[in-house]
């Protein structure tokens, strides 16, 4: 099978619980309390091993907390490769409040990292021979927002493919300077690298004009409760969102690019791969907390939605 690895720069312990109003300044008392290792790198892991898929998994670790993450992620079938730091690894906290539906997340901007800690992460990448590397979640305080650039650059000089699911800075660079072969913005992270509004039809116009400057092959910008567009530079394609019970978008996206990249290094099209990546989102929606998709759930609204369409 294809090789995946998966890069959690800024990896989390994600903590959910319910409650049944939030509040300020008064306590809010909650309950139905789960955790997960988390971060985007992490979690796109974690569906690939749910979708019956082997990946790579490099960490940054630091801390009591980076401990207690390690201890979360032992018992997962995922190949780990943990990178020290100095710092502590963060926690993410997000409160679902039943009373409204609503869901409130705290999400921490993550330890301090030096190059010289993140070295020996270039140089195991530079050393992989995974055919897909997945870099996702945001960069951790201290480092330039050219490290996915360079990242990428290591990747495509031994013949690799990139894929990168990250927003600002480190998003725009990558955008601006690297050749990739998959980026998945939301439409807010799109338009803010753009730095203009985009109805829903100017999205795929605008994504396949970037992919035409040579930055990626391909670009699947999520538009939330509206779908997903895939820009390629000879294809536009719109697919309308999965009709599911809401529960949770925490980890959607994260879902939406392991769906992607599983399928992908299974022989499916990138048009399929596309339409399993949204499912692999919706079947996340459909969970609570900081849970993530389950592989019959996935497996069912892919095929559903590929009969529909039929």
């Amino acid at each position: 099978m294809t090789k995946i690895l998966c890069l959690a720069l800024n990896p989390a312990i994600d903590i959910s619980s319910d409650a049944e109003v939030v509040r300020h300044t008064h306590k809010t008392r909650t309950y139905n309390q789960q955790q997960f290792p988390g971060g985007g790198g992490i979690n796109v892991a974690r569906v690939i091993v749910t979708l019956g898929g082997t990946c790579e998994l490099m960490f940054l670790s630091g801390g009591a907390t980076g401990e207690l993450l390690e201890a979360m992620l032992k018992p997962l079938p995922i190949m780990e490769r943990t990178f020290r730091i100095h710092d502590p690894v963060r926690v993410a906290f997000a409160v679902h409040e039943t009373s409204t539906n609503l869901e409130y997340r705290f999400v921490p901007e993550g330890p301090l990292v030096t190059e010289e800690e993140l070295k020996p992460v270039f140089d195991a990448v530079e050393a992989s021979d995974a055919e897909y590397v997945v870099a996702s979640g945001s960069l951790p305080r201290g480092l330039p927002d050219d490290t996915y650039v360079r990242l990428a650059d290591l990747v495509a000089a031994r013949g690799g493919k990139f894929v990168l699911d990250t927003s600002g800075n480190p998003l725009a660079q990558a955008l601006s300077r690297s050749r990739m072969f998959l980026v998945k913005p939301s439409h807010g992270e799109f338009e803010a690298f753009l730095g203009r509004k985009l109805a829903h039809d100017e999205v795929g116009p605008a994504a396949q004009a970037h992919v035409r400057t040579g930055a990626a092959e391909h670009i699947a910008v999520t538009l939330g409760g509206d779908g997903a567009i895939l820009a390629s530079a000879d294809e536009i394609i719109r697919l309308p969102a999965i009709d599911v019970p809401v529960n949770s978008a925490t980890g959607a996206g994260d879902s939406f690019v392991a769906g992607m990249v599983w399928s992908l290094a299974q022989g499916y099209t990138i048009g399929d791969a596309f339409r399993f990546g949204q499912a692999a989102g919706a079947a996340t929606v459909m969970t609570s907390g900081t849970e993530l998709c389950r592989q019959k759930d996935v497996i069912d609204l892919y095929e559903r939605e590929r009969q529909r369409a039929s």
